[in-house]
């Protein structure tokens, strides 16, 4: 996707923590990087790709710049908003804002900077890989759900299937693990329940004394090689050969 020329920086967008979300004409839209917040130049933004949400994040208020004034100052119309990015892209710049002291602990999530502009979502960020396999727009909801009926069902005692189907596929809607219900492309394979890092990041298990909540369960058990075998080597049999 091109970068758009737009006139001028997107408007702030805050919520009003009921589910609603509305645009601050009197305030542009500002990005962090680091702990800063700062003008988002106008090349670097495009329209919020397909497949793209927007997030609330409770008890913060967005920083915007005063489109009269060009003073920096917070949105206090409600909380403030970032966007999430699908795969294939790269978001240049966080949501700004300031947290209140009892403000809860977010997600491990990326919290992209957004804006409303001519009646569309704008991000800054871009297109970095032109693969279409994880395009949400490919992906079809009833092709996945059929998929995962007719896998469980062939390999009934298979528990790494029906680990990828009600997780992966049906409750985090992992790209991979779609395709793989969907008959194509990727096959994801997760093998141990434990890792050898230890990422402060890690999206699958955090420490018990950590505000932080991991947002995607690890295995809880360790698969055997039968159980690996048993479906992918039929789904990379059925895959076209180009």
């Amino acid at each position: 996707m091109k970068h758009n020329s737009l006139t001028s920086s997107p408007y702030i967008l805050y919520s009003d923590g009921k589910g609603n979300i509305f645009e601050d004409t009197s305030l542009y839209v500002t990005g962090r990087t680091g702990w800063d917040a700062m003008p988002i130049p106008e090349d670097e933004w495009i329209e919020l790709p397909d497949g793209g949400s927007l997030y609330e994040l409770p008890g913060r208020r967005g920083i915007g710049i005063d489109v009269e004034t060009g003073d920096m100052r917070l949105c206090e119309k409600g909380w403030a908003v970032a966007a999430f990015i699908p795969p294939a892209h790269t978001g240049f710049y966080l949501s700004a804002y300031e947290t209140a002291p009892d403000a809860p602990t977010l997600p491990l999530f990326c919290y992209t900077a957004v804006g409303w502009q001519d009646e569309k979502f704008y991000v800054p960020a871009m297109r970095i890989e032109q693969d279409i396999r994880q395009e949400c727009s490919g992906f079809n909801t009833e092709k996945v759900e059929t998929g995962v009926e007719h896998l469980i069902s062939a390999y009934p005692h298979n528990r790494l299937v029906k680990h990828l189907a009600e997780n992966c596929a049906l409750t985090y809607h992992c790209p991979a693990a779609r395709n793989y219900f969907m008959g194509r492309w990727e096959c994801p394979v997760p093998a141990s329940p434990a890792c050898n890092a230890n990422c402060v990041g890690c999206i699958s298990l955090q420490p018990d004394e950590e505000t932080i909540v991991s947002t995607q369960d690890r295995l809880k058990f360790k698969p055997s090689v039968e159980e690996i075998v048993e479906f992918t080597v039929p789904h990379l049999k059925q895959l076209p050969s180009h």
